[in-house]
């Protein structure tokens, strides 16, 4: 009987916020049988053997948002691309997860926050970079300057024998993929054995993590019904403004902060509102989830919260080690 792979052995994730987004490192393990068999036809299917890399999720910098709670307009994203760019070893891929830009009616005025996002994003030393549209960006227009800047709002690629695909379930201006996308999806996996690592980026969540706030996709369900025979996947979504983790069947999904501003945790208050600024810890509840090989083989995920004290007159930075979702 063939042992089918475990995410844990594909992937491994450990991870810390440090302000900015989340890094991810995938990690090959040589496995025999079927799933070595699978390493090496997508590896031969790729042009290259699979081997480490790493790749970052930022997610909603909203780039033109100005006022309360949030005076600090890009200093965040801004702070995210030096961040990136001092890591030690650079990231094959950056991987946005919607919400680059805020939106406003006015189509030259978000043409020109697009223009800014670009801008910002560009100094990234990083191999690419890689985009799907939250709300904001495509909302009013069905994504149609969206798509000038960035081209597709949904497609495919694959990166050293992990395929990713990006979702974009924003356009329709309701939190919907849509059954074209979904079609699109079906065929998109059909060519891949059931024991492929899959990662999805996208904006919303593909479940409902709290509807009443808009925290959910209404064809959620049917996405994860298509990825549900495949023994390794991982979703990565913003639009939340917080770390969240969530294990559903094969499929473990994570969420990055925000860029501009925090929500709280929809358990613990009845409101959405914003967390309120804090001048004294600037950065406080945005950020980086940085992912690495775990020694030990098995998932491990830190979060390091950063603070700029540059209101407070030091430069410098505090982290402060916790657990996820606190």
């Amino acid at each position: 009987m063939k042992t089918p792979v475990n995410r844990r052995s594909f992937m491994k994730i450990a991870g810390s916020t440090l302000g900015i987004g989340v890094l991810y490192t995938a990690l090959p393990v040589p496995l025999a049988g079927e799933s070595g068999e699978m390493m090496r036809w997508l590896g031969k299917k790729n042009g290259e053997e699979m081997t480490p890399f790493s790749f970052v999720q930022l997610s909603d910098a909203h780039v033109g948002f100005n006022g309360p709670p949030d005076p600090l307009g890009t200093k965040a994203f801004e702070r995210a691309v030096e961040m990136v760019n001092a890591l030690p070893a650079a990231p094959d891929l950056v991987l946005f997860t919607g919400d680059l830009t805020h939106d406003t009616e006015d189509k030259d005025m978000h043409a020109k926050r697009m223009k800014q996002f670009q801008e910002i994003s560009a100094r990234m030393k990083v191999g690419k970079v890689m985009y799907v549209p939250g709300e904001h960006d495509a909302g009013l227009d069905g994504g149609q300057l969206y798509r000038e800047f960035f081209k597709e709002s949904h497609y495919s690629f694959d990166h050293r024998g992990v395929h990713f695909i990006a979702l974009d379930n924003v356009s329709r201006a309701k939190p919907e993929v849509g059954p074209e996308q979904l079609a699109w999806l079906k065929k998109d996996l059909a060519r891949f054995p059931k024991t492929a690592p899959i990662v999805v980026f996208t904006h919303r969540p593909l479940f409902d993590l709290k509807p009443e706030w808009e925290w959910f996709t209404s064809d959620g369900d049917d996405v994860m019904n298509v990825l549900a025979p495949y023994e390794n996947v991982t979703v990565l979504y913003g639009h939340i403004h917080r770390d969240h983790e969530h294990d559903e069947g094969h499929a473990q999904h994570y969420a990055a902060r925000s860029l501009i501003f925090a929500f709280p945790d929809p358990d613990k208050v009845a409101d959405k509102k914003p967390n309120p600024f804090d001048k004294e810890q600037p950065f406080r509840n945005l950020g980086i989830r940085v992912v690495n090989e775990s020694a030990a083989r098995a998932l491990s995920v830190q979060d390091v919260e950063l603070t700029l004290r540059e209101y407070s007159g030091i430069n410098g930075v505090q982290q402060i080690l916790r657990e996820p979702g606190l």
